[in-house]
């Protein structure tokens, strides 16, 4: 039971990303979760808990951020604690799990304050990375994430100095976790320390060097600042493009499963058909309207679902004066297929040489991956509605024959 419930909140969490995507979470997205999903496993394993205490954490680390999806960060454990709460009555969950569960994900706030031992496996397991040798990527991320959330810069000095401070103060709860991360956390403060001074050896030099060129500082300190501006949004906007992109295509392959679904259904119901029930239509004469009412909903079911996966084909050819009105998408195959390499290669360096022009073949992309989506989706719904329908109106019309028209003697 334990295992389906915990599938259950993974499945759940994963559409929560699905459907509220934030390109601004670099670092507290679905990597973040699955990474504190697979510590607190570890360290829970450790332990002999109860299936009951067992079940709260795994829960509590998949909903501990699930917060930030449905509300400000700075609240993220309150939305997220109540958001378990009412996944976990949804699964008729006893309260004493549900009482767990919502103590682990508030314990996660800053400062934390674990009480119980799953409440400990949860705070630790959430800042495993600051032991593992995958912090200098994931602190890159965190700052990212609150440079992009913020709309400023946090300076280098600042960030090194404000995460020595953390790491120092900072211990792990558990026993076990103490002596899985402890080694390699010292590792990372080290090598933070390290570069805190070097950085600081760099900010003294230019202070030194200021007052030779003391009229053209504030230029240079304005440039500096101008480009750090003009390359912060450029990564958020590329995270855009990415998380938004995937976002479609992932839609898509979920609406080309559920049209294989119905097309491999109904190709059964009309073999069935066609196989057994048409020999016997002689002997029932009355089932022949409700046989006729339900081959003809699953070949309908089976054309719309056709038509929703069926591929569309284009010139694959663009020209010269597409790319200098930047009217074409290179980033779509089906607008180059049919191109020789050289050209491709041109169109390409063109495009990449010119921002506008790249974010405007990636907005168009996108645009048009939506607009497919839409379509595809609006055909897979009128054929799961003729399923519905017909299958209900199929089974109404064969009991009416056999209770109304039985067959006489």
């Amino acid at each position: 039971m334990n295992n389906i419930i915990i599938d259950a909140a993974r499945d759940y969490v994963l559409n929560q990303y699905q459907q509220h995507p934030h390109p601004n979470l670099v670092y507290h997205n679905l990597v973040h979760t699955q990474q504190v999903v697979q510590a607190a496993a570890q360290i829970a394993a450790h332990y002999r808990l109860q299936d009951d205490e067992l079940l709260a954490v795994y829960v509590a680390a998949w909903f501990h951020d699930a917060g930030y999806l449905i509300g400000e960060g700075k609240v993220h454990e309150e939305n997220g604690a109540q958001e378990a709460l009412r996944f976990l009555q949804q699964q008729q969950v006893p309260e004493k799990v549900q009482s767990m569960v919502q103590g682990a994900i508030l314990a996660t706030k800053m400062p934390q304050s674990p009480h119980t031992l799953v409440e400990q496996i949860v705070c630790d397991a959430d800042l495993s990375h600051l032991g593992s040798k995958e912090f200098a990527d994931r602190n890159k991320l965190l700052r990212q994430e609150l440079q992009l959330t913020y709309q400023r810069d946090i300076p280098a000095i600042n960030w090194l100095t404000n995460n020595i401070t953390f790491l120092t103060e900072h211990h792990y709860w558990t026993d076990y976790a103490q002596m899985l991360f402890k080694q390699q956390k010292d590792e990372n403060l080290a090598k933070l320390k390290k570069k805190l001074e070097k950085k600081t050896a760099e900010a003294a030099e230019e202070a030194t060097n200021a007052p030779a060129d003391a009229g053209t500082a504030p230029l240079k300190a304005q440039e500096k600042i101008k480009k750090d501006k003009t390359k912060k949004p450029e990564r958020g906007v590329e995270t855009m493009f990415r998380t938004t992109s995937t976002n479609h295509i992932r839609l898509s392959s979920m609406a080309d499963s559920k049209a294989h679904i119905m097309i491999s259904v109904n190709s059964i119901i009309i073999s069935v058909i066609l196989s057994v029930l048409v020999r016997r239509l002689e002997d029932y004469p009355n089932m022949i309207i409700p046989s006729i009412i339900f081959l003809t909903t699953a070949v309908l079911t089976v054309i719309f679902s056709v038509l929703a996966t069926r591929p569309n084909v284009t010139s694959g050819v663009f020209t010269k004066t597409d790319i200098e009105k930047k009217d074409a998408n290179l980033l779509f195959f089906g607008n180059f297929y049919k191109m020789h390499l050289e050209e491709y290669q041109w169109g390409m360096k063109q495009m990449m040489n010119d921002s506008d022009f790249l974010y405007s073949s990636m907005t168009r992309d996108i645009y048009y991956l939506g607009v497919v989506l839409g379509h595809k989706y609006k055909l897979l719904r009128i054929s799961y509605n003729i399923f519905m329908f017909g299958l209900i109106i199929s089974v109404l019309a064969f009991l009416i024959a056999a209770i109304f028209f039985p067959v006489k003697a």
